[in-house]
């Protein structure tokens, strides 16, 4: 991946670009003015002329932020993907640091389901078909938590459902 405007080979605009890569116009843009894609050169009249380096690395960006990398961490795996005095080792070390993350994430996403499948049962047992303010997911979600779950109420065990 080359970070230099002079050495690709320009051969079509920035929509053609953001069809071959996938990734938005504006966000080529943006990645052009935050240094992850190098500036394009320009041609006659003024227009951005990419490459197929350009559609690389674009490629390159949209699977780090697909795998949830920071834009900081894909400029640093960017830059490591170029660097032959460096070994692979920094890029499973980012790579371990992002899937701890994943499962802290993970995680969090579990905890969401399970106070959410609380307030289903709950609605279930206590007021489905009742009127709206009467509603327990609407009460809930006025009471502070406390018991550690991401909205107020009482923590209950679940039946094993599919709710």
């Amino acid at each position: 991946m080359s970070t230099k405007a002079t050495s690709r080979n320009h051969g079509f605009g920035i929509g053609d670009l953001g069809r071959r890569s996938g990734v938005a116009v504006p966000n080529i843009r943006y990645y052009e003015e935050i240094g992850i894609l190098p500036k394009a050169g320009r041609g006659p009249g003024g227009q951005r002329n990419y490459g197929d380096d350009d559609v690389k690395r674009l490629a390159f960006v949209k699977n780090c932020r697909a795998l949830g990398y920071s834009l900081e961490q894909v400029r640093a795996l960017a830059h490591l993907a170029t660097a032959q005095n460096r070994t692979c080792n920094e890029a499973r070390d980012l790579a371990l640091s992002q899937l701890a993350q994943v499962r802290q994430k993970r995680e969090e996403l579990r905890r969401l389901e399970l106070d959410l499948r609380r307030q289903i049962a709950e609605c279930d047992a206590n007021c489905l078909n009742g009127p709206a303010p009467c509603c327990t997911i609407l009460k809930s979600l006025a009471e502070p938590s406390k018991d550690g779950s991401m909205v107020g109420g009482e923590r209950v065990e679940l039946p094993t459902s599919s709710v």
